[in-house]
């Protein structure tokens, strides 16, 4: 008696990141991004309006644009970021998106990372504009050079790019994706020194704020602020937010799910 045997249909093993599938999938979310002139007016255009309001809210003390302009610079791209990534992320899995392209020779982490790079694309345009209004339109006073605050606006984008890819794989809907802001979000936002200096908190708020990558972003802000040249503590305080980004992307990648139950 002979015995037939079942085909494997689970798709072959990938490796762990390859470039032409991170690169294919990065297209394919571009053009659908192209196609949604909403989100990416979003993504592009709130934070140089937010900066634009805030310069004329604070126009008869301009010292104070000055001193919290350029850390709003980097939060605005980060919250937005956040919001529009985790939100077109859950979109693709409970519409079944997901649990098609995971059934490809495709990996977890080409697909992370494919979501990461079109993302990053549109956060260099997002950073590149807010930062550009802000310097030369809006007569922000930088010490140091807009090239830093440029990067660093890009890697806040970026970080909160890897937060809302890491978040939205908890959330059940896109209305529970937005609830992840105010715990994710606010505590870093009243705990980042924007308000306050860090110092001059509560010793546990304090520790907890060292931890917190936003903290490190505003730091970093604030030393092209003050320091006419890159610092040591700049230097610090970009690789941080870098790291921050990287090792979030990289718990994405390792808590994405195919579908929504």
């Amino acid at each position: 008696m002979t015995t037939t045997t079942t085909p494997n249909l689970a798709p072959p093993p990938t490796s762990a990141l390859s470039l032409s599938r991170t690169t294919a999938t990065a297209a394919r979310v571009l053009r659908q991004l192209r196609h949604d002139p909403r989100t990416i007016a979003m993504m592009i255009l709130i934070p140089c309006v937010m900066l634009f309001l805030l310069r004329y809210v604070f126009d008869g003390s301009p010292r104070t644009f000055d001193s919290i302009g350029a850390s709003l610079l980097g939060i605005f791209p980060l919250i937005t970021m956040f919001l529009v990534t985790s939100i077109a992320t859950l979109r693709e899995r409970t519409s079944g998106t997901l649990e098609r392209l995971l059934a490809m020779p495709l990996g977890k982490g080409d697909l992370i990372a494919g979501y990461a790079l079109a993302f990053g694309v549109l956060a260099i345009i997002q950073s590149a504009l807010a930062t550009g209004l802000a310097v030369w339109f809006l007569g922000l006073d930088v010490i140091g050079s807009p090239w830093l605050l440029l990067l660093v606006a890009l890697l806040d984008a970026l970080l909160g790019t890897a937060l809302g890819l890491f978040v939205s794989a908890f959330a059940a809907s896109e209305f529970q994706a937005v609830q992840f802001m105010p715990a994710v979000i606010f505590p870093q936002l009243l705990l980042c020194g924007l308000f306050t200096p860090r110092d001059n908190m509560h010793p546990v708020l304090e520790t907890i704020s060292d931890v917190l990558p936003m903290s490190y972003a505003v730091d970093g802000m604030n030393e092209v602020l003050r320091h006419t040249d890159m610092t040591a503590t700049f230097v610090r305080d970009a690789l941080i937010v870098a790291g921050c980004a990287l090792l979030v992307l990289g718990l994405g990648a390792a808590t994405l799910r195919r579908r929504t139950p």
